[in-house]
This record gives structure tokens, C-alpha cells and sequence, in this order.
């Protein structure tokens, strides 16, 4: 099962996060499939690649809660449902 999920990158104190699709039986620090965003909570900045986000999320992927609220606020999910509203009228 893949998970989109945070992957703790910077120093000490100072902790910058990857937001990544990963196995779920990988650490933390382990091996990625593919890295889909960047979050930064000190400076609150976030990047998303949604496309890619998006791709992973109807391949059954599972976001954490953290990965969830942060996709939520850049609204992944809003375009999430409209492609697939799209897609059930265009059938």
C-alpha cells in the first residue's frame, strides 16, 4: 500500500519536511517512490505538485492526517472531486 506522507529533511531544530509516496513499510527516512511537495513549518511554505498528488490519489493511495490538512488548505481535494465529477458525466 503506498502512502503520501512526510519525509524529514534539515537539521536540528530546524526540521524542513518532503511530502512524499512512499510503501508504508519503509521508515521515515527510507526509500520514496516519488517526492510530491515541500512543507516548511517555521516559514509556513508549502509546494505542492498536485498533478502528481493527484495521480497517486486515484492509484488508491492513502494521505497521513498531516499530508491531508495541508493538501486540504492548497485545495487538492476541490480539484480531486471536480475531476471526478467530470469524469462521471462525461461516461
Amino acid at each position: 500500500m503506498v502512502k503520501l506522507r512526510l519525509k524529514r529533511c534539515g537539521r536540528k531544530q530546524r526540521a524542513v519536511y518532503r511530502i512524499v509516496a512512499i510503501d508504508v513499510r519503509a521508515r521515515r527516512e527510507g526509500r520514496d517512490l516519488q517526492k510530491v511537495g515541500f512543507y516548511d513549518p517555521i516559514n509556513n511554505q508549502t509546494h505542492l505538485n498536485v498533478p502528481t498528488i493527484l495521480y497517486f490519489l486515484d492509484q488508491g493511495a492513502q494521505p497521513t492526517g498531516t499530508v491531508h490538512d495541508i493538501s486540504k488548505k492548497a485545495g487538492v481535494f476541490a480539484e480531486l472531486l471536480l475531476k471526478q465529477r467530470t469524469a462521471h458525466f462525461l461516461k
